[in-house]
């Protein structure tokens, strides 16, 4: 991985402080996330404080620190979706797949991720599980999606 990360910065060898965060898209995009080592050598490659690297990363919701799973949730959270029970959709994917919002099973097959919009109002409640979408959502649909992804 580290070797990817630099041939990446080679792109930027010119740059300053104000590409830091092209910089920080282009390694998310490569690699799928922001690893401590990434951000390590993008400090190096700046000369620039790792904590202040890392706390303009965590400034932005876009950007990820752990892996995403072989089964990657979206669970959008704009206004419609909250009004209609994104919260709960949240609470029960936590509860059912025993991670957080944001984290990554420890075997490392499932994902999750609450996004601020996924741009399906009109479908609320929507989630997106690697890119297919499933929308309307009810307790007993989001239900059934998870049995049929988990097999239990």
């Amino acid at each position: 991985m580290e070797n990817r990360i630099e041939i990446l910065l080679d792109k930027y060898s010119h740059s300053r402080r104000d590409s830091l965060i092209p910089i920080l898209q282009d390694i998310q995009e490569e690699v799928g996330y922001l690893s401590e080592e990434a951000i390590i050598l993008v400090g190096k490659h700046l000369e620039m404080p790792t904590s202040k690297i890392y706390g303009l990363a965590t400034f932005y919701n876009q950007f990820r620190f752990e892996p995403k799973g072989t089964f990657h949730i979206q669970v959008c959270h704009g206004t419609a979706c909250h009004m209609l029970g994104a919260v709960s959709i949240i609470d029960f994917i936590e509860k059912r797949l025993k991670i957080k919002a944001g984290q990554t099973s420890r075997n490392g097959k499932y994902s999750l991720e609450v996004v601020p919009c996924i741009g399906a109002c009109s479908q609320s409640p929507v989630i997106s599980i690697n890119g297919e979408y499933h929308s309307k959502l009810t307790a007993e649909r989001i239900k059934q999606i998870l049995i049929d992804l988990i097999g239990e």
